[in-house]
């Protein structure tokens, strides 16, 4: 049996904010989490050993990208995820959903599944509910996402309707095909699109069905960044209390915070990576773009606030000249820092929601970016 358990240990008095616990077989997840996307079975830019440094307690895999290389039964014959990629500590593998859905028109949906087209050799494949569960099962994933079909915006409403109840159809199948008695926890994943009824149908059909935890998706697919948080605030509330709550491939340090104040408590995105490769970095008082020239001779760490491997050994200028010269060690130093950030963020958080200020936590988060951009000294 799954020694997957949530355990709720405070709420937030003046928001939906909660603070709580994960227990899985391979350690506990404290929450509210933020975890680094580590989609081909790698976090880019950062060894293992480091980000259990920086404080990660759980990371990401793609199901969609491992089954097509290098497939999951390689990965399953040498010893399951985990061992493969060095890490002991939680994984979480989403189930293909969104990568069949950016492929546009190179796949087509049907009752089925999805058949597409691979990106990486053109290959034909069908990936079904039962298919993606036998994937992550394969991979020996902590926790297993159901499949379903992310829905892009705007959308038409009768197609958004057609697709919820699909979705929901294939998380029933997903429930299905996981054997009882699984040590992977089964998460279902909310969709409706941005239409408030449809998300609550979403949300019923669900937990008609039961899981271990739940997931919001289809959000960060290009609707306005206030709407996203309508459809948080609305929808959160209406999950079980004694179950984590998931938002999917959200975002910035602002969108974690308010997803917090909305009742989240687990995120993913590739924006700190991927912002890092590309010279973006996150502080304590905004964002820095390292290579501007003003950072030249810039003799500062990046942020004097933070205490990461990166602020604490290097300055502006060498951070700029790595970048500049386009060498490797910037993306590996630029990650660090970023990822630090990331979890330095979650990590306050969560502090503050056991102290009871987290309201106080939240505003100075604001004033001290309001504070940069009328003194932007930095």
């Amino acid at each position: 049996m799954s020694a997957f358990r949530y355990d709720l240990l405070q709420q937030d008095t003046d928001s939906q904010a909660r603070r709580g616990r994960i227990t899985t077989s391979r350690g506990a997840i404290e929450t509210p989490v933020f975890m680094p996307v580590g989609t081909l079975a790698t976090v880019k830019g950062i060894l293992p050993e480091a980000l259990k440094e920086i404080g990660a307690q759980i990371i990401l895999a793609n199901t969609y990208h491992l089954y097509l290389r290098p497939g999951h039964e390689l990965i399953q014959q040498l010893g399951g995820l985990h061992k493969f990629m060095h890490w002991d500590r939680p994984i979480l593998t989403d189930s293909g959903g969104f990568q069949v859905f950016s492929l546009g028109d190179l796949r087509k949906i049907t009752e089925e599944g999805a058949a597409f087209q691979s990106h990486v050799d053109g290959s034909k494949h069908m990936l079904t509910p039962e298919l993606s569960i036998e994937i992550q099962r394969a991979l020996g994933s902590d926790i297993i996402m159901v499949f379903d079909e992310c829905i892009p915006h705007p959308a038409e409403r009768n197609y958004v309707a057609e697709s919820t109840n699909r979705s929901a159809r294939w998380a029933k199948r997903c429930r299905e095909a996981l054997p009882a008695g699984s040590q992977s926890a089964l998460f279902g994943i909310v969709q409706g699109g941005m239409e408030l009824d449809l998300r609550k149908q979403s949300v019923e059909q669900l937990r008609e069905i039961g899981f271990e935890g739940y997931a919001l998706g289809g959000l960060s697919v290009g609707e306005e960044t206030s709407l996203m948080y309508d459809m948080m605030e609305y929808s959160l509330p209406l999950l079980p209390v004694n179950r984590p709550r998931y938002v999917m491939g959200v975002g910035t340090p602002e969108n974690l915070l308010e997803g917090v104040a909305r009742g989240c408590d687990m995120f993913d995105c590739v924006m700190p990576t991927r912002n890092a490769r590309n010279g973006l970095l996150f502080t304590s008082f905004g964002k820095i773009a390292i290579k501007q020239a003003r950072y030249r001779d810039d003799e500062r760490p990046l942020d004097p606030e933070c205490q990461c491997y990166v602020c604490r050994n290097y300055s502006r200028a060498y951070l700029r000249h790595l970048y500049i010269s386009k060498e490797i060690l910037a993306s590996v130093l630029n990650t660090h820092h970023n990822l630090y950030y990331y979890q330095q963020l979650m990590s306050g958080i969560r502090q503050s929601l056991e102290n009871g200020t987290f309201s106080e936590f939240r505003r100075d988060f604001y004033n001290k970016r309001d504070m940069h951009k009328l003194n932007p000294t930095d």
